[in-house]
């Protein structure tokens, strides 16, 4: 199935305090590249979400967003009585020594301002919730290998118009190959007539001559290797799973025979097709690169 490298998913998991929001992204890339982002209490779980991504997407850039809703999840806040305790003794001895009569709540609205008296420690992770988190993982995963299989789908039947479309134009070539016999032949004629009397010519020769030089701007080689690459990239595509690189090799050489095609042409209407069917392989190179 072809799939394209760009997608996005996301999930919402509802868990007793709160919900967790899951998304992932992905974009093209050469290799699998994997950003993940989430909250320090998911921390030990970091290489199972990395390898299920790993298992699910194979490649790609891929950014994997954990972030939560409703809830402070991963601190747990607290009081320091003992803390408390220490410093309402100290303060209470402070307006002792000072003769003034202690006020314990403005003590108390003082004491709880300062810094040391709240404090907090890393929640540990729930099983139970992980167990929860995990599936909606799994399911925004899912969610997008389905946006990657459409939009594949669209890709590459885009591919395969503009590689028929290089067929078509390919298949015209043929009818302005029998012009430029003629017109070679008449070319070297008009040089030789600027430079010096036709009138001993050895026509035999001048045939051998012209028969070698359209020998050297044959193209049948090309076409036919052309030919076989389109063939060849159809194939790829019905039977890889992820064909993406493959066919970025078959672009390339699908270029080489256009482009030592369009160098032996010597005909402006075979050039005008080899200029078609370069647009049209520029265009599937790009298209390529965002196949898997």
């Amino acid at each position: 199935m072809i799939k394209s490298m760009t997608g996005y998913g996301k999930h919402i998991v509802q868990l007793p305090k709160g919900k967790v929001v899951i998304e992932i992204r992905s974009l093209n890339s050469k290799q699998l590249d994997i950003n993940l982002r989430m909250p320090n209490i998911y921390k030990s779980k970091e290489i199972e979400i990395r390898n299920m991504a790993k298992k699910s997407l194979e490649r790609g850039k891929i950014d994997i967003s954990i972030n939560v809703d409703s809830f402070n999840i991963g601190k747990n806040t607290f009081i320091n009585k003992d803390v408390v305790n220490k410093y309402f003794t100290q303060m209470e001895d402070v307006y002792k020594t000072l003769d003034v009569e202690p006020n314990k709540n403005d003590i108390m609205n003082n004491i709880m301002k300062f810094p040391d008296i709240l404090q907090s420690k890393d929640e540990e992770l729930d099983e139970n919730d992980w167990i929860l988190i995990r599936k909606g993982i799994e399911l925004a995963l899912e969610k997008i290998n389905d946006f990657r299989i459409q939009e594949g789908a669209a890709i590459i039947k885009d591919i395969l118009d503009r590689v028929n479309n290089i067929k078509n134009s390919l298949a015209q070539v043929p009818q302005y190959e029998e012009q430029r016999v003629p017109t070679v032949k008449q070319r070297l004629l008009d040089k030789m007539n600027e430079w010096c009397d036709v009138k001993n010519i050895d026509e035999h020769r001048l045939e051998q001559e012209i028969v070698y030089y359209l020998e050297k701007l044959d193209i049948t080689e090309e076409k036919v290797r052309l030919s076989n690459h389109c063939n060849y990239f159809f194939e790829t595509v019905e039977k890889d799973n992820a064909p993406g690189r493959k066919l970025g090799f078959i672009s390339q050489e699908m270029g080489r025979e256009i482009n030592t095609m369009g160098s032996k042409a010597n005909n402006h209407d075979i050039q005008k097709l080899v200029v078609l069917m370069k647009d049209e392989l520029e265009k599937i190179k790009e298209q390529s690169l965002n196949i898997l």
